[in-house]
């Protein structure tokens, strides 16, 4: 009586688990064919019949790190000395031309890379339509390998990526953006010792701390950010850390502070008016 209750109990169990069994083995493959949804960085416009090949963040970031092509910014050489993307080359075009004409970008690169030759161009973002028109005018020239980072410099900011400013970048920020904040990376005693007007001192590791203490401007995240220091590695970190706390418009200069120091653009100890004042 006892086995032919656990035999009447034990039947539908294993059938069950039969039906488990078939149900995975027919769900599985199915997961297999449904690709993962990308994340933000794997992402891109995905616009249709546009020229070249569109690239995510996660690839350009990819291809900055190895250094497998040249990654080319279309911009004006004043833009690009404010901001760009960390190894980006500019290809300026000509200030007195039309500004869809991009003949001047066309030639420079012709100039300097083969038609079978990767290229990866970019400009000011989604809406920015210069990458594309060089796009389309090296295709037509035979260049069969160019891709283009269209989100640009705006969405590379806007993920946390940090911006590099060179020297020109700087005098511009510093002499007409008195909201603009600098900060010294040096260690403290250099900062001490001397640093430029309105200047704060963030160190690696800092940057959470100061978004609360007011070193950072807590309530006006779009405040341009430019961070400097003896080293340029030590004021990428440093500017790197700042952008992960939401500082968009943050950047490292690409110079030292002897540079600052000894070029009359920028009088480091002039009458800039400092943020809380």
């Amino acid at each position: 009586m006892r086995r032919n209750i656990q035999n009447r109990f034990a039947r539908p169990t294993r059938i069950f688990a039969a039906l488990i069994a078939i149900g995975i083995s027919i769900l599985l493959p199915v997961q297999a064919q449904c690709p993962a949804i990308p994340n933000i960085f794997q992402t891109s416009l995905l616009e249709k019949n546009q020229p070249g090949t569109e690239i995510t963040s996660e690839q350009l970031q990819q291809i900055l790190a190895s250094g497998s092509m040249p990654v080319l910014d279309v911009r004006f050489p004043p833009e690009y000395a404010i901001s760009h993307i960390p190894g980006a080359i500019n290809i300026p075009p000509d200030l007195v031309a039309d500004p869809t004409n991009v003949a001047h970008e066309v030639d420079e690169i012709v100039a300097r890379y083969g038609v079978h030759d990767d290229l990866v161009l970019t400009c000011n973002g989604p809406f920015c339509g210069k990458s594309k028109r060089v796009a389309k005018a090296l295709a037509n020239l035979g260049y069969d390998h160019i891709w283009r980072y269209q989100l640009g410099l705006p969405v590379w900011r806007a993920l946390g990526n940090t911006v590099q400013t060179d020297f020109d970048g700087f005098a511009y920020i510093f002499n007409r953006d008195q909201t603009a904040v600098f900060v010294d990376a040096r260690p403290p005693q250099d900062f001490r010792a001397d640093t430029i007007a309105c200047a704060v001192n963030i160190q690696p590791g800092e940057a959470d701390a100061a978004n609360n203490d007011g070193r950072l401007p807590l309530l006006d995240k779009g405040a341009r950010v430019v961070v400097f220091a003896d080293d340029p590695q030590l004021a990428k970190q440093v500017a790197s850390e700042i952008a992960k706390k939401a500082y968009w418009s943050s950047s490292y200069f690409s110079g030292t502070f002897a540079d600052l120091q000894n070029n009359p653009q920028v009088h480091i100890h002039g009458s800039r008016r400092c943020r809380d004042e």
